[in-house]
């Protein structure tokens, strides 16, 4: 059985409709199954930096405690999880408490030896609070699964992190030089919409050593002709088809670890009922 965990944050995102967020969130578990569903508090305030670097870190730890816990309780039950933002921060602390599992089973390595992350975005999330331009942890969310370096909101549970060629960043096409530089150094596959073969994926992730996959979606991946409730939207993006037909190939060859959709940002009910349909055939394709 599949349960959902819907966390409306909005701290994490520099959007000027970052308080979409929480009507996307909102929205979405309006459509899900009610008695599999649960809706993870995000506090009311912005928060504080706590001298990270990161804007409203306070917040933004908060909400990874109350995620964390929520995680727990599924893992407690055997049970499979989707995670819904919210921004993508939502889907760092999520990814993160998957590869937990190997040191709840007594791993005692920095990193977890066979989770690989599939994080579907436009953005790339690969900056650090030095080189973000906008301080806010979605800009940082991806490279905060691989370099320990990056102030994470799950700073008082550190688990391990996602191991070296394990990370693919897939429907990239908004990364500036510094995010790229820092994707190689890290070891990490940068493929953009029209560089995107999920054979060729799959056997990337899978060589590298790979045997199961988190898949996170930031909803920007896709073109903004596929989706209307977009923050960041970014031209020339993944069609539905192609994200579609690379979920299906990475679950035919791995077990899925969970999974996370953020960055929802509707700019109104009628937004909504456009964009809903696209959202739950993503939804199908990962339980």
């Amino acid at each position: 059985m599949v349960r959902f965990l819907v966390v409306p944050q909005w701290q994490g995102s520099s959007s000027s409709r970052a308080m979409q967020l929480v009507d996307g969130a909102q929205a979405v578990l309006g459509d899900l199954p009610r008695s599999s569903s649960h809706l993870v508090e995000v506090p009311l305030e912005a928060g504080d930096t706590l001298d990270t670097g990161v804007l409203r870190m306070s917040a933004l730890s908060q909400t990874a405690r109350n995620l964390r816990a929520a995680l727990d309780e599924q893992r407690a039950l055997e049970q499979a999880v989707v995670t819904f933002g919210g921004d993508a921060g939502v889907g760092t602390i999520a990814a993160l408490h998957a590869a937990g599992a190997a040191h709840a089973a007594g791993a005692t390595d920095a990193t977890d030896p066979a989770l690989a992350v599939i994080w579907f975005g436009a953005r790339g999330a690969f900056h650090s609070p030095a080189s973000s331009p906008t301080k806010a942890f979605h800009d940082m969310a991806a490279r905060a699964l691989v370099d320990p370096s990056i102030p994470r909101p799950d700073a008082d549970s550190p688990g391990p992190m996602i191991g070296h060629g394990r990370l693919a960043l897939i429907g990239v096409r908004a990364m500036d030089e510094a995010q790229v530089a820092a994707a190689e150094a890290h070891g990490v596959a940068l493929r953009s919409p029209d560089n995107l073969n999920p054979d060729e994926l799959v056997a990337a992730i899978t060589a590298a050593g790979a045997s199961r996959v988190f898949v996170h979606i930031d909803l920007n991946v896709l073109d903004p002709s596929a989706l209307s409730g977009l923050g960041h939207a970014e031209p020339f993006g993944l069609d539905l088809r192609q994200l579609l037909e690379t979920i299906a190939a990475l679950r035919e060859r791995l077990p899925l670890a969970g999974a996370a959709i953020t960055e929802y940002a509707p700019s109104s009910p009628a937004a909504v009922t456009h964009d809903m349909s696209t959202i739950l055939r993503i939804v199908g394709a990962l339980v």
